[in-house]
């Protein structure tokens, strides 16, 4: 299917809105928009010339899986987020659809054409190989070092900004794109330790869980707080 930049929920937030409206489009007409189902595989380690792809709706997993066969969450990939390796012959991991998601797919070829031809697009997506570097580190730190309590709060946090449109405020409402084995996974805890701490939340009043998997934010300075980030 065709890009249909005018009606794109992120045309003002993922890499591409540094483009005029003609590059723009430029860049739309060599690319196709791809859905996934949860559990779906956009591509796997391995893969032979892995497309590009920014995220429109939905979330992804970045997962690594060891020679016994357990997965390891490595990173989230949120709306208007960037995924691939442009400068190498094959993925090094595997990105699976956490909900269902809608995302604009380019080849690799054509996305190196358009960074050589568009310069503040390679700074854009430079920037934002920055700040996922940066969001890794955090995370590594934030596991090695910080307690459960923490580490989840940060968590939580994080989905809060991802689910808001906003930059600057987090979303007061929103759905846990992880299961709590995978919340588990991700921060170095068990199961059992996640939902301890997720209801201990709820009786320190800073959150409310609604139905199986929705989050309300009541104390967001509580969280950020205990997740030791700093609030705007």
């Amino acid at each position: 299917m065709n890009l249909t930049c005018v009606s794109c929920p992120v045309r003002d937030s993922a890499a591409c809105s540094v483009l005029n409206d003609e590059e723009r489009d430029a860049l739309a007409s060599v690319g196709r928009t791809r859905t996934l189902r949860r559990g779906e595989m956009l591509f796997a380690a391995g893969d032979d010339d892995a497309a590009c792809a920014t995220l429109v709706t939905g979330a992804l997993k970045i997962t690594a899986t060891d020679r016994d066969g357990n997965e390891q969450i490595l990173a989230l990939v949120h709306p208007s987020g960037f995924i691939g390796e442009m400068f190498v012959p094959f993925a090094h991991h595997d990105v699976v659809a956490l909900t269902n998601s809608q995302l604009c797919v380019f080849a690799q070829k054509d996305m190196q054409r358009a960074i050589e031809e568009y310069p503040a697009l390679a700074r854009a997506l430079l920037r934002r190989s920055q700040e996922d570097l940066h969001a890794t580190r955090s995370l590594l730190e934030l596991t090695a070092h910080g307690s459960a309590e923490s580490r989840l709060a940060a968590l939580l946090c994080d989905f809060a900004q991802a689910a808001s449109d906003s930059p600057c405020h987090p979303a007061k409402e929103f759905e846990l794109p992880l299961t709590r084995g995978e919340m588990a996974n991700m921060l170095g805890l068990t199961i059992e330790t996640v939902s301890r701490k997720l209801g201990e939340l709820e009786d320190a009043g800073a959150i409310r869980r609604i139905g199986k998997r929705g989050i309300e934010f009541l104390d967001h300075g509580y969280l950020l707080a205990l997740s030791g980030k700093d609030e705007d």
